[in-house]
């Protein structure tokens, strides 16, 4: 989506049939140490001719190790923040391999000198090509989130009306019923505030601020379910081998990724204060 509003005709034709039939990986490095704001970069991107060179490193690139090309945001010293379609195996990049939270193999990458070439600079450094990214990488992770929850809520409901106690099933115990109860809530919250985000994207309205509420509902509201879920589990819910933990890890990484709750709390203070 990103490409397709600000890359140049010619780049969507290289790219774009190949990414549409499932042939071509496209990702993002967005992910720093520094910062949770993929805005606040400290890769910088000087002219070098007709083209660019990238300087400074990424943490945690998505499906880094199959990408044909990976969009990096960079400071352009005198500008703003531009944002840049790079090849992972051209001259001045190294690749590196990370385990994320959730157990997923992602890439450090590190630039040093990085050539890209100058149709590969998605529209000015204005910083709306990157401001566009990160609005849809928000999106796509709450999305996610609502779905790692889904199925963790799905499982507990199952979990706890077959398990018994006193020969009972635990989902009839009021306090059990209360904890799912209050897990499917936060479920709840996360889906309508993502789907209400994902629908201003789609109209081209303004989603800031909505997209900072649904990212708070999947950080505050998904690590409040998944903890539920697990306790509801008892000491199944602590087993590393047992599903569950899988949805439990995978959420905690969505919750971190881009920001956590208090960041994105903040950020929607800022934007209300500023009207």
């Amino acid at each position: 989506l990103t490409l397709l509003a600000h890359a140049e005709e010619d780049v969507l034709a290289d790219f774009m049939p190949a990414v549409a039939k499932g042939e071509l990986v496209l990702s993002a490095a967005l992910s720093e140490t520094s910062s949770d704001d993929p805005r606040d970069t400290g890769v910088t991107a000087v002219k070098d001719g007709e083209n660019w060179r990238l300087d400074g490193s990424k943490q945690l690139v998505g499906a880094g190790q199959h990408a044909a090309r990976i969009l990096v945001p960079a400071r352009v010293d005198g500008q703003g923040l531009g944002l840049f379609l790079l090849d992972p195996a051209g001259s001045g990049v190294v690749l590196g391999e990370q385990e994320a939270t959730s157990g997923e193999i992602r890439s450090s990458l590190d630039l040093s000198g990085a050539v890209v070439d100058h149709r590969s600079a998605l529209g000015p450094a204005d910083g709306k090509a990157v401001a566009d990214l990160v609005r849809f990488s928000l999106a796509g992770l709450c999305a996610t989130e609502a779905g790692v929850v889904a199925r963790a809520v799905r499982m507990t409901a199952d979990y706890t009306s077959t398990r018994e106690q006193f020969g009972k099933p635990v989902a009839s115990f009021q306090a059990v019923a209360q904890r799912a109860a209050d897990a499917f809530g936060d479920l709840e919250a996360i889906k309508l505030a993502t789907w209400y985000a994902v629908s201003c994207l789609d109209r081209g309205e303004a989603a800031d601020e909505a997209l900072a509420v649904a990212k708070y509902w999947a950080s505050e509201g998904g690590h409040s379910a998944v903890y539920a879920c697990q306790h509801l589990h008892g000491g199944t819910g602590v087993d590393i081998d047992y599903p569950l933990h899988r949805y439990y890890l995978w959420s905690k990484q969505i919750e971190l990724t881009l920001g956590g709750a208090e960041f994105h709390l903040a950020s929607l203070g800022k934007m209300l204060a500023a009207g």
